[in-house]
């Protein structure tokens, strides 16, 4: 009986498992901002349900992923931009829907955020 339940146990893990979001790969994505429409790209890592890796963009460049998880379809992370002489963090929130993803993007303190649409490309 013990083996029956461990096996149903371990089965149940894989289909959640199964089931969850692919991230890790590169993803490209857009978000209109107040001077136009913004490009970024994804570079995730992941191990488990750490979430790490980096994004660059034309506007900013390149930023590490810091603080990332990973929760079946979920993401979250944060990054450090430097914009116009300011330093800033930007917490990222999303979900994936298989190869694509809606991230929205919080500046705090700067009453600012931003939806990014997302594909992911490798």
């Amino acid at each position: 009986m013990k083996r029956v339940l461990a096996l149903v146990a371990l089965l149940s893990f894989a289909a959640v498992a199964a089931l969850a979001a692919d991230f890790a790969g590169t993803w490209k994505g857009t978000a209109d901002g107040p001077n136009g429409s913004m490009e970024r790209t994804f570079l995730f890592k992941v191990d488990g349900s750490k979430l790490t890796g980096e994004t660059t963009s034309s506007l900013v460049g390149k930023s590490e992923i810091t603080d990332g998880t990973v929760d079946g379809d979920n993401i979250s992370f944060s990054i450090s931009i430097n914009y116009q002489g300011n330093d800033m963090k930007v917490n990222y929130k999303g979900k994936a829907n298989g190869k694509d993803m809606t991230l929205t993007a919080d500046v705090p303190g700067a009453g600012q955020s931003f939806e990014w649409h997302v594909k992911k490309v490798s």
